[in-house]
């Protein structure tokens, strides 16, 4: 309009207040150190190293040379909702029918679903710590506030039911889980899962239970808490395909539950994403057909490796609890008098070995770094030398 003056935002101001207070990811920020750097080892990224099965391949490759690309229902091909369903009831004991299944854009998109489904403006989520550095800021997304549960060492980084309970105030609304855990290794099996209970019960919590690393696990089987009595109708249970059969890049998870909270989830998931990618959901029917075999391999795999870097770090003089799932090791580094940054960043520039600093993962993972096996066991081997080097040079800091 004539006569007025409009004052011109810079494309910083032009950000939301939320935009503004979401803070990076401690394992990106850390790893664009790396990436400025050559002849680096890296025991950071959690991506399996693992070929994915040539049958999977092909029928993603199949599906793009015969046009079979187009959009699916919003809750995803029926056909891989009821191979879903055919594998929890036949690796968890949990029964859901094909409304019970959505098909998510991994299990990222997941937990971010399942929180916007289940809370509101102030609703407090109980996270226990150390956890998946993105749990916390999908919880603020959603208009939420995270509540971090420490765990410790000493009980082998599993929750506990008066940990919980001490957590537990008027706003509580959700419990988020994620065992096997990254980025301690520790799992919750059924004694432990049947201890907190009476704590959910008693405050009416909603479960949103991250079991990505179900099937890597090494001592016994996974235990899932949907199978627990009174738990699968106010369970909202994640997993994919990016740990168990390497399809990190094809973007595929699900979510199973109640209908009422898989159809919320699948109403905003119909907004935000449409529908997961159609090649990659092909490809996920011909993965479960071969999910023992493949699981199989993978549980042989990185227990060999879990052996060697648990034994090797225990071995220079870096305790940890030793990882029972997942593909993670969680070693102390405090007591060399370094932070956990200031380990991994020492370690990077003088042995070129990158690791996750432990703080990544939330407050109580200060005092310790994340080791990924998820890589091949030459450089395991190499790395560890390295690491030795690195110990010996600053064990008396």
């Amino acid at each position: 309009m004539a006569g007025s003056t409009t004052t011109f935002r810079a494309p910083g101001n032009r950000l939301s207040a939320v935009a503004r207070s979401i803070k990076p990811s401690g394992i990106r920020k850390f790893f664009d150190l790396v990436s400025q750097r050559e002849g680096v080892i890296s025991l950071g990224i959690g991506e399996p190293d693992l070929e994915v099965p040539v049958a999977v391949r092909q029928a993603g490759v199949t599906a793009m040379v015969t046009g079979n690309t187009r959009y699916t229902s919003n809750a995803g091909l029926l056909e891989l909702r009821h191979a879903i369903a055919a594998y929890l009831y036949e690796h968890v004991n949990v029964t859901y029918n094909a409304d019970e299944v959505l098909v998510t854009a991994g299990v990222a998109q997941g937990v971010d679903l399942a929180l916007r489904t289940v809370v509101s403006a102030g609703d407090e989520v109980l996270i226990p710590e150390p956890c998946f550095v993105s749990y916390g800021p999908c919880v603020e997304l959603a208009g939420g506030r995270p509540v971090p549960v420490p765990l410790i060492e000493g009980n082998g980084f599993v929750l506990t039911p008066e940990a919980l309970a001490a957590a537990v105030t008027p706003r509580t609304r959700v419990l988020l889980l994620s065992y096997p855990n990254n980025p301690t290794g520790a799992i919750l099996g059924l004694a432990e899962l049947e201890l907190l209970l009476p704590v959910i019960l008693k405050y009416d919590l909603t479960i949103i239970s991250d079991e990505v690393y179900s099937e890597l696990t090494y001592t016994g089987s996974h235990c899932s808490i949907a199978a627990l009595p009174g738990m699968r109708e106010r369970t909202i249970l994640l997993n994919g395909f990016s740990k168990t059969f390497s399809m990190t890049g094809w973007r595929l998870g699900f979510a199973a539950g109640p209908e009422a909270l898989i159809e919320g989830m699948t109403r905003i998931h119909q907004h935000a994403m449409m529908c997961a990618p159609t090649v990659a959901q092909l490809a996920a029917v011909h993965a479960l057909r071969q999910v023992n075999e493949i699981a199989e391999r993978a549980r042989a795999v990185f227990g060999s490796r879990r052996k060697l870097l648990y034994q090797g770090l225990s071995g220079l003089g870096l305790a940890c609890v030793q990882p029972q799932g997942a593909f993670y090791a969680f070693p102390a580094v405090d007591r060399m008098g370094l932070t956990c940054e200031e380990f991994s960043e020492l370690l990077l520039q003088e042995e070129n070995v990158a690791v996750v600093p432990g703080s990544a993962f939330g407050a109580a993972g200060e005092g310790y770094v994340r080791c990924s096996y998820a890589t091949g066991e030459e450089q395991l081997l190499q790395a560890l030398d390295r690491i030795g080097r690195f110990v010996n040079r600053h064990r008396f800091i």
